[in-house]
Formats: C-alpha cells, sequence, structure tokens
C-alpha cells in the first residue's frame, strides 16, 4: 500500500490540533514519567555504588570474620597484598550514664572499634568539627568517643560528658553525623558510638564467646587486579568463615533493596500504564466516533480499510511519540527536582544528575507497546466496517471485536510488554505474577462493568426508581448504550484495586506487629550473658516481680561453608542462611516443645560423631535432609556436622529460634555465651525495674527492649508502605485522568440529554442530581469491584508471600469504595455544569 495518501490526509488532520488525544497523551505520559524517573533513580544509585565503591566500603576490599579477630597467618596474607591494612570490630552493647540519683541511664548502642588508619578512604563527619584523630584521643584519662546525636539525647550526654561501655569510662568528643562507610548495605536498629578498639581492652566487652564482627579493609596499590585478588581470598579462605566484599561491588544489599524497591515500583507503573491504556483505548475509540463523517467520507470516496487504518495508525503514532518525549522528559525534570530531597534522606550515593539513557528506553518501549496493545483494538475496526454502517451507528459509536490478525498482533505485543517487564524488572515470578493479575483484573472489571449495566437497566424500570427522578435517569444512564460505564469501572476500578492490595496488606502487617506480636513475644532479648554470669543472671530473672518466663541457650555463630563436601553457594544457591553467619546452639535432650519432621534426636550421652538438627523449612529450600553433611566454621575451626535431624523452627514468635542445635560434645570447649528472653506481664514499670536491675548487676550484658524493635520495624514498614503508596498513587492519578476523558469524551452525549430534559420540563438540580449519581453509582461500583480483588490480590501475598495468615481489614475498604465515588463524583459534575449552562435550542437546532 502506498503510504503518500494516509500521510497527506492525517497531516491535514493533525493541524487541527490535539484535542481528541488529550487524554491519550496524558494517560501515557504519567505512566511513562513514573517509569523513567524511578529507573533514572536506581541507575543514579548503582552509579555512585560503583563510582563511590571504595569510600562506601571503606577500602578496596573488605574481609569479615565472625566472633573471632585474623589469625596472625591470616593477618600475614592480607598485609603481604594490601599497601595498607585497617582493622575494626563492630558488635551492639549498653552504652550508659549515671543520672543525679545515681540510677544509671542505658541505651542500645551499635559499637564500632576503629584503629589509627580508619577511615582509609573518605572522612569522617563531626559536629562540632575536629580531626577525628583527636576526637577519640585520650583527654582527662578518658578516651574520646564519638556518637550519633540520637543517642546522646537519650542518655542526655552534652559534648565532654563521660558514659560508661561495660565496665569502662569514655569521654563524648563530638557527635557522629556521618561516617564514610555507613552506606554499604547493613542497617542497624541502634545508633552509632566509634571508640578506638585499643580503649575497649578494659571494658570487658570482647571476651570469648562475645557476639562481634572483626572487619579487614585493604588499600590496594594503584593497578592491582582486584577480580584475581578476589579469587585468590575466595580460595585462600573457603573454609575460614570469611565474608568478602569489595569496591566493585560494595553494597550489595544496598543494591539487592534498590533494584528490588525500583522493581516493585516499575511494576506499580506498569499497573499505571494498564490504566492509562484503558484510557489509551477510550480516547482512541471517542476520537474515532468523533471521525464517523469522515471516515464514512473516505469510504464512499473509494478508500479502502487499510487506507482509513492507516491514516489514523498514523496520527495515534504521532502522539504515542509525543507522549514519550513529555514522559521521558517529566520524568527526568522530577528526578531533577526531587534530587536535593533523595541526596538528603537517603543513606546512599546519589551523584549529579545526568541523563540515563536505559530507564529512558526501557519507559518508552513500555509506553509504545501500551499504546499499541490499547489502541490497535479500536483502530483494527474501521477497516471491517463499511460507510454505510458508520453513518447508521454514528449515534453508538463503533463496536465489534477486531479482526483474528490484529488480534493476534495485539496478543503478541501484549506477550513482549510483559516479557519486557519481567526482563527488566529482575524479578521475573513476581512480574508475570503481575502481569496475570491485571489481566485477571481487567477481564474482572469488565464483567463486573456488564452486570452494572444490566443492574441498572433492571433497577431503572424497578419500584426502587418509581417517584425518584433523578435516580431513575442515573439508573438509566448507566444501563444505557452510550454509557461510559465500562470505561469507568476497568479505569477506577484497576487503579483503586493496587491502593486496595497495598491498604490490605499494610493493615495485615500493622496487624501481626502491633497486635499479635506483642502478646506472644517476649519482653526482652539479652544477648552476651557470660558462663560464669549465667546462673546468677538466671535466678535474679526469674525471682524479679513482673517475670511470667524465661528461656535461655548457649549461643555461638558459624559459616556454613560446605554441603556435603561441595562449596555451599555452589550447592544450594544464594540462600538467606548462607549469607553471612547464623546463630547454633547445642542441648543434650531434646528441648520441651520441639517438634521433629524426621530422623531422631541423640541420647543425653552422646559422645560420637557430631550430629545436628536442621530447620526443616531451610533444609528443604537448602535441598537437604537426614543423613546429608554440611561444614560449619565456628571461631575459624571447620566442624563437619551430619543431620541426624529436622525439626520445626517459628522465628515469628521472636523468641529463642536456631537454625542449627548441635550435640554437646560437638562444641566441647569451644567459648560461648549465653543468650537469653524474659517475658514479662505487660507491666511498664516491671520492664522498666527490670532493665535497670539487669543494667546494674550485669554491664556487659546486652539488653534489647523487644517493644523498641517492634517500634522500629513499624517505623520501617511505615515508610516502606508510604513508598508504596506513592508509587501507586500515580495509578490513581492515571485512573483520575482516564475519568476525566471519558466525561469529557461524553459531554455531548450528556449536553443533549440536559437539552432534552429541559425542554421537557426537568429543573436543572434535578438533571445535576442525576449526572452526579449517575458518576458516584460508577465510582462505587468500582470501589466495590477493587475491594474483591485487592483483598484476593493482599490474600495471596500474605500467604504465600509473607506466610502469615489473613484478615479482611473493613476501615482500608471502605475508604476504597467512598473515594471510588467521591473521584468519580468529581470527573463527572465538573462537565455536567458545562452541560446544563447550554441553550436547550441551539443544541436541538445543531442535532437536527
Amino acid at each position: 500500500m502506498n503510504l503518500a495518501v494516509p500521510l497527506k490526509i492525517a497531516r491535514r488532520e493533525l493541524r487541527t490540533g490535539t484535542r481528541g488525544f488529550r487524554t491519550f497523551l496524558a494517560c501515557l505520559a504519567i505512566g511513562i514519567g513514573a517509569i523513567s524517573a524511578v529507573g533514572s533513580i536506581r541507575v543514579s544509585i548503582e552509579d555512585g555504588l560503583v563510582r563511590q565503591g571504595a569510600a562506601i566500603l571503606g577500602g578496596d576490599a573488605e574481609l569479615t570474620f565472625s566472633y573471632r579477630f585474623a589469625s596472625d597467618d591470616e593477618r600475614g596474607w592480607m598485609t603481604s597484598h594490601a599497601r595498607v591494612v585497617s582493622e575494626t570490630v563492630d558488635f551492639r552493647t549498653m552504652a550508659s550514664r549515671a543520672d543525679g540519683d545515681g540510677e544509671p541511664v542505658r541505651a542500645l548502642t551499635q559499637l564500632k572499634g576503629v584503629d589509627s588508619l580508619y577511615p582509609l578512604y573518605g572522612a569522617v563527619a563531626l559536629d562540632p568539627g575536629m580531626e577525628f584523630a583527636d576526637a577519640l584521643s585520650v583527654k582527662d584519662g578518658s578516651p574520646g568517643a564519638v556518637m550519633q546525636r540520637e543517642l546522646a539525647e537519650t542518655l542526655g550526654l552534652a559534648i565532654g560528658d563521660f558514659f560508661t561501655l561495660g565496665t569502662a569510662t569514655f569521654r563524648l568528643s563530638a557527635i557522629l553525623v556521618r561516617e564514610p562507610d555507613s552506606t554499604g548495605g547493613s542497617f542497624f536498629l541502634a545508633p552509632r558510638t566509634i571508640v578506638r578498639t585499643a580503649a575497649l581492652s578494659e571494658s570487658g566487652l570482647l571476651g570469648h564467646g562475645t557476639r562481634f564482627n572483626s572487619q579487614y579493609r585493604l588499600g590496594l596499590a594503584p593497578g592491582a587486579d582486584l577480580q584475581e585478588l578476589r579469587g585468590q581470598a575466595r580460595e585462600r579462605f573457603r573454609d575460614a568463615g570469611m565474608l568478602w566484599r569489595d569496591r566493585l561491588d560494595p553494597g550489595p544489599r544496598t543494591r539487592a533493596l534498590v533494584q528490588r524497591v525500583a522493581a516493585f515500583l516499575v511494576l506499580a507503573g506498569l499497573a499505571g500504564l494498564a490504566v492509562g491504556g484503558v484510557g489509551v483505548a477510550s480516547a482512541v475509540s471517542s476520537f474515532l466516533n468523533a471521525k464517523t463523517t469522515t471516515i464514512a467520507t473516505l469510504r464512499s470516496l473509494g478508500a479502502s480499510g487499510r487506507t482509513v487504518l492507516a491514516v489514523y495508525a498514523i496520527q495515534t503514532s504521532v502522539m504515542t511519540l509525543a507522549a514519550v518525549v513529555t514522559g521521558v522528559l517529566a520524568g527526568t525534570l522530577a528526578v531533577a527536582a526531587l534530587q536535593p530531597i533523595l541526596a538528603e534522606r537517603l543513606p546512599l550515593p546519589l551523584p549529579a544528575l545526568r541523563l540515563n539513557l536505559g530507564p529512558m528506553a526501557e519507559a518508552a518501549l513500555y509506553g509504545v507497546l501500551v499504546a499499541a496493545v490499547f489502541s490497535l483494538w479500536p483502530l483494527s475496526r474501521t477497516q471491517r466496517i463499511r460507510a454505510a454502517e458508520l453513518f447508521r451507528k454514528s449515534a453508538t459509536g463503533l463496536r465489534g471485536s477486531p479482526p483474528l490478525p490484529a488480534a493476534l498482533l495485539i496478543a503478541a505485543l501484549a506477550a513482549t510488554l510483559v516479557v519486557a517487564a519481567a526482563r527488566f524488572s529482575g524479578i521475573a515470578f513476581i512480574t508475570y505474577w503481575a502481569a496475570a493479575g491485571i489481566v485477571a483484573a481487567i477481564a474482572a472489571l469488565a464483567l463486573a462493568a456488564a452486570a452494572i449495566r444490566r443492574l441498572s437497566r433492571r433497577l431503572s424500570r424497578a419500584r426502587v426508581a418509581q417517584g425518584r427522578t433523578a435516580l431513575r435517569l442515573a439508573l438509566g444512564s448507566v444501563g444505557g448504550p452510550a454509557s461510559e460505564t465500562r470505561a469507568v469501572v476497568i479505569s477506577l476500578g484497576l487503579s483503586l484495586s493496587v491502593l486496595a492490595a497495598v491498604g490490605q496488606i499494610a493493615s495485615n502487617l500493622n496487624a501481626i506487629i502491633a497486635e499479635n506480636l506483642p502478646g506472644i513475644a517476649p519482653a526482652f532479648f539479652l544477648v552476651d550473658i557470660q558462663n560464669s554470669q549465667f546462673a546468677e543472671f538466671t535466678k535474679t530473672a526469674e525471682s524479679h516481680p513482673g517475670v511470667t518466663r524465661v528461656e535461655t541457650a548457649p549461643m555461638l555463630r558459624g559459616v556454613i561453608t560446605r554441603i556435603n563436601g561441595e562449596d555451599a553457594v555452589d550447592a544450594a544457591g544464594e540462600h538467606w542462611t548462607l549469607r553471612g553467619d547464623r546463630g547454633l546452639t547445642y542441648s543434650g535432650r531434646m528441648p520441651d516443645g520441639t517438634v521433629l519432621t524426621a530422623g531422631e534426636w541423640w541420647p543425653e550421652d552422646y559422645a560420637g560423631p557430631p550430629l545436628v538438627s536442621f530447620a526443616a523449612e531451610e533444609a528443604e529450600e537448602l535441598g537437604i535432609g537426614i543423613g546429608d553433611q554440611i561444614t560449619v566454621n565456628v571461631l575459624g575451626r571447620n566442624m563437619d556436622l551430619r543431620i541426624s535431624s529436622l525439626r520445626e523452627v517459628d522465628f515469628s514468635t521472636l523468641g529463642i529460634g536456631f537454625i542449627m542445635s548441635l550435640n554437646p560434645s560437638a562444641l566441647a570447649g569451644a567459648p560461648h555465651t549465653h543468650i537469653a528472653t524474659v517475658y514479662g506481664d505487660g507491666s511498664t514499670s516491671a520492664e522498666d525495674s527490670f532493665f535497670r536491675a539487669v543494667s546494674v548487676a550485669f554491664p556487659n550484658v546486652t539488653v534489647i527492649r523487644v517493644r523498641d524493635g517492634i517500634a522500629r520495624a513499624r517505623e520501617i514498614l511505615a515508610g516502606f508502605v508510604a513508598a508504596v503508596t506513592y508509587g501507586a498513587s500515580a495509578t490513581l492519578v492515571t485512573g483520575f485522568v482516564v475519568l476525566v476523558g471519558a466525561a469529557a469524551a461524553g459531554e455531548a452525549t450528556r449536553t443533549f440529554e440536559a437539552a432534552v430534559l429541559r425542554t421537557l420540563g426537568a429543573a436543572r438540580a434535578v438533571i445535576l442530581a442525576s449526572f452526579a449519581l449517575r458518576s458516584a453509582l460508577m465510582g462505587a461500583a468500582a470501589g466495590v469491584v477493587a475491594i474483591v480483588a485487592g483483598s484476593i490480590a493482599g490474600w495471596a501475598v500474605m500467604r504465600f508471600v509473607m506466610q502469615s495468615d489473613y484478615s479482611f481489614e473493613p476501615a482500608s475498604a471502605f475508604a476504597i469504595v467512598t473515594g471510588g465515588a467521591l473521584v468519580s463524583l468529581l470527573a463527572g459534575t465538573a462537565f455536567a455544569a458545562r452541560a446544563l449552562r447550554a441553550s436547550p435550542a441551539g443544541v436541538l437546532r445543531e442535532r437536527e
């Protein structure tokens, strides 16, 4: 087919303006802009992780050991490959200060001990500004320390005041504003304190079995082959329980978090584009309906169906290109505007904004595919309809399904969109399920819209509508052939479904954290109880008023290095139990309440080869079972353990739970401490009294208030829900644009209806009420369907992702229905007022 004629006709029509494509442009541009902005932020952060890798990590490479410092041999290897090596130690402990009455004020802190070389890269920011070495120097007989403002305020400390860590006294020299290696992916529940490691020698905090990690940051010579060194280190320390990071990927957890959050927001953007796609289809259909006379004229003059299709496909393509450019530019400008805020609030490197072609191309691809999928449906119907049929159907618009070739092309483009989203998001499984959910939701909403139309037609003739003119008119309009019910219910319903799902998930997670956990979780979690303190601590805890139960267990930590003689990661992949060290305990007698799912517990006097009882769920995920062998590195020593039993371990109660429990003789002579969980009667005063008593009697024991941890978890959850809600709000904005577009497209119909009704004597108030009821009914219907869809999605996430029970939350559901009705009401009544202002005589003469 010669494209010269369609191009000429399309160019002439585009000269008249883009009024019919405004909804089309807005729907695509919003979705493309949101996806482009999210992608640009993600790439900027990842670029910062690479470009500032050494400063983020604190060295060119980092080796971490659990529960121990590096041996002389290990230090020798490091110094032989690096020009400089800096050692730090990191663990949780209690910082305390005596108040005026002599009662200690204690708070949890994440303590870092550093040497004179720290930091190898970057600088520590302090308030007031001073040299970091001076801040940690010894003055007035006490070593200096710096801590975050939050902790200083909790303890009531001012610059120059003294506080204690364990049994050692320190002087607060400055407030810690920022440490250069704080963005590498480690997130702590307690504020930071930094001191010299040497100053901890008198604190009693680094005894045998204490839970701590030692890190060794390497400063390499220029031109050193980091990848080769990484391979040597992993081979050299394969069975030593060493964890490696380097400047090429300084924050793998941060990178993974950023990628997953960005992927989720991209999926939310795709949901918004799906909503926008409904608007695209509606806009193209409305545009073509307005062009029926033009199309009929072209067909009468001999234009073929393919020529007509080409004319309007060209116009749609031009509008798609305009929407893509607008959306990408809007996303880039949004990131530029938000960068100062993001740089201030994100604990991540965010370099100066630059054009990121990858995210822009990704967003453009999504926009083009969505535009093609949703515009081809109405476009393809034009080539099958004759001129006479177009003239006859000009009142009700184009109807019918697309031809088979077009339907197959639409399906292929939709599949390409889903595959591209799975490829770019990096979470294919979730993407495919999300796509299936969106398709199912659209289908369900389309069926619901059809059902609502049929029900409205019946109700308009029922007794309930008799004598209620406004209601009868509204019901008749909702069920009428020219009604925008389908567009409203699908677009608004899909956007509200996303918000409903977020609301249900957030409500259920909040219920778990705020209601369920406090009822079953312990009041305190205590660590680093020394063997010499164990008996006295147990006696003190059990006899304290308000304490209802005390549970204790010996504890060590170890790294799973091999499974059946093969490297653990090679054998089982990147499972969470293989990332870092894991807690392990021992017990001769099977603890009360233990439920074995396979195998048998060892006899109390067992003294044979080391055995381990492994958590059943984690064993299944790792692909191991009874008789398999795992190698665990404990304090630098490898232990080959044969799995003798599998048992249920419930971590959701926040009680004592271990992945691995060994027979006692396997750990004979290994230095270790004890942990404890203390349950109370819920009295705040009793908890405060217990906290003070333990703080005075056992200053080295770290006491963690579980309710403080729960509060922190709620804060983190609130931030996550807020971010997701903001992302989902873009979907709602798109839905509102679709509503406005649908209302604008139906303005001529409403104007004609108002003219006829006013001619027949209907009052303006009755007509306006009928229009308002029509919009509110469609919005409420969309909200009800959204609740069903959102509840199903919420149940699926809670059941299969969170592996928790689900309960319907009515307050969120009521807000969704009310919001849907209000949004639809606002969009509908905005155009209803204009329809009422038109002169009935002029409108009727124009129709003639």
